[in-house]
């Protein structure tokens, strides 16, 4: 009788569990900054670049990919935020963007909605970020916030930079941003945003997205037996990923000198678990 009541128990305590995949983001200037094909990169002549001090991130897609031939789409999707028609065509949802800063949680999904499986790959959209970044003006340094969209296409009611509210009510595309300084927002549109995807020649990304690809150090086996929460850290590579048309050739971001933002895109996905 004692085994018996003992084995009800152990099996009303183990469906009582419920186990996830927890999912942190972690900035790291250290990570290799690499281009679109997930090669080293080095900044062109006649640009220069910084690695900013990151405040929030978000993102709007994930996606487990079980091999490098899998197209997009046809992995495990895993999470996918709010989309809207709001502004005319279709585009996140940014004010129910979920932010994350550093080494947070930023999603928990149950395992029982995630496809069992051997997984290699992982992919996330990035959609937004929030840094703050160093800018010379009259030859005194000062620091700066930066509002970075760099999804496929926002849709902005409003956002907070810094305190100051920006007013936008439409869609914005990959590539704006908002720099607040001294109680006064500056709006501007990048020319392009890196995006580095290792596998492009087997399973590229569209254009104008912002899904990065990263590898697994080893697969993630996933057999939706686990009795213990998954932890999987998307560190993402901030190595010098505010890039611009550096015209004097000082080093430093000066836009009363004419310089112009070249590029706000992340460096690297490196995920672990």
């Amino acid at each position: 009788m004692l085994i018996f009541v003992m084995g009800l128990l152990s099996t009303a305590c183990n469906k009582g569990k419920n186990t996830n995949v927890i999912f942190k983001i972690k900035f790291d200037s250290t990570l290799p900054r690499l281009d679109n094909l997930g090669n080293p990169s080095s900044i062109p002549l006649g640009n220069a670049a910084q690695t900013p001090d990151f405040n929030k991130i978000s993102a709007h897609y994930i996606e487990f990919a079980p091999t490098m031939y899998t197209a997009l789409g046809e992995g495990t999707v895993v999470y996918m935020g709010e989309q809207t028609t709001a502004g005319g065509s279709t585009a996140v949802d940014f004010s129910q963007a979920v932010l994350s800063g550093n080494d947070e949680i930023f999603l928990t999904v149950p395992l029982h909605d995630i496809t069992p499986g051997t997984y290699e790959w992982v992919r996330v959209s990035l959609t937004y970020q929030n840094y703050d970044i160093d800018y010379l003006y009259s030859g005194t340094d000062y620091t700066g916030s930066l509002a970075s969209f760099v999804g496929f296409n926002t849709y902005i009611t409003s956002y907070d930079l810094n305190g100051e509210t920006v007013a936008i009510n439409g869609n914005k595309l990959q590539g704006y941003w908002g720099f607040e300084t001294f109680g006064t927002v500056y709006e501007g549109q990048s020319e392009g945003t890196t995006v580095p995807n290792p596998i492009a020649s087997t399973s590229p990304i569209p254009a104008g997205s912002c899904v990065v690809t990263g590898a697994f150090p080893q697969a993630l086996t996933i057999s939706g037996k686990e009795k213990d929460d998954i932890v999987i850290t998307l560190n993402l590579s901030i190595n010098q990923s505010f890039e611009w048309k550096d015209l004097n050739g000082d080093g430093k971001y000066e836009p009363t000198a004419g310089d112009t933002v070249v590029d706000m895109g992340l460096r690297g996905l490196y995920p672990e678990y």
